[in-house]
């Protein structure tokens, strides 16, 4: 097993994000082992509406291919890192939810009530529909665009595979997407007994209930669905 001062943590976000988690675990003493579950391609946005009010972010991801002509549109973003990365991206006027898709909604519902905005929202190929519905039950008019599509890794990365044989501390999971990947290549790789030693840390419900099926010591969910209270978790 790793020595506790120098304990293994794996990480499952894609890259970017899972460089910059990296080195705040690295910064806790502890060692990341950035094993990305989820591989990220731009896709061709499309012609946008020819009014916008406001682009609304889930995901850091869906600046993916926002043309410079939009970045004096408001920003809503689901995040404080998402919204920091808006903001070096060009965007100037960007306001963060700090939490979840619920907050999200809830914070747009309260900033432009009674407007009745035209809505961008960049997301994945394939969700955000859920968002989209609600904000349209609000009255708003929501243009949802697919930037970008993850796809799950068949096979578990050499590091992962080393360091589940070697001994984790804990493995992070930034979704429920990212939960899913992990949990159906640990069975193809036949290391579902390599679980049980080790911390899942989930960051929010959807991603601990797509981790169960594994026999970890335990599965821990963040208080808020952000990085920090995904770290905390480790401390």
């Amino acid at each position: 097993m790793s020595s506790p001062e120098r304990a293994a943590i794996l990480i499952t976000r894609p890259s970017p994000g899972a460089e910059e988690t990296a080195s705040r675990v690295a910064g806790l003493g502890l060692r990341p082992v950035v094993a990305p579950m989820l591989s990220i391609r731009a896709l061709p946005i499309g012609r946008l509406p020819a009014r916008v009010d406001a682009v609304l972010l889930t995901s850091r991801n869906g600046l993916l291919g926002l043309p410079a002509s939009l970045h004096a549109t408001p920003l809503f973003a689901v995040g404080a890192a998402t919204a920091a990365l808006a903001r070096a991206q060009g965007f100037a006027t960007v306001h963060s939810a700090d939490a979840d898709g619920a907050a999200l909604r809830a914070l747009v519902r309260a900033s432009v009530a009674g407007l009745r905005p035209v809505l961008l929202l960049p997301t994945a190929r394939g969700q955000g529909a859920a968002l989209a519905a609600g904000l349209r039950a609000d009255g708003f008019a929501v243009h949802r665009r697919a930037v970008y599509e993850s796809r799950p890794a068949r096979s578990l990365p050499t590091g992962a595979r080393t360091a589940l044989v070697d001994g984790l501390r804990a493995a992070l999971f930034f979704s429920a997407e990212t939960a899913r990947a992990f949990v159906a290549a640990v069975r193809r790789a036949g290391l579902v007994d390599a679980t049980r030693d080790v911390d899942a840390c989930a960051i929010g419900a959807a991603a601990a209930v797509a981790l169960e099926t594994l026999p970890w010591r335990r599965v821990r969910v963040a208080l808020r669905p952000t990085q920090d209270e995904l770290l905390a978790l480790l401390r």
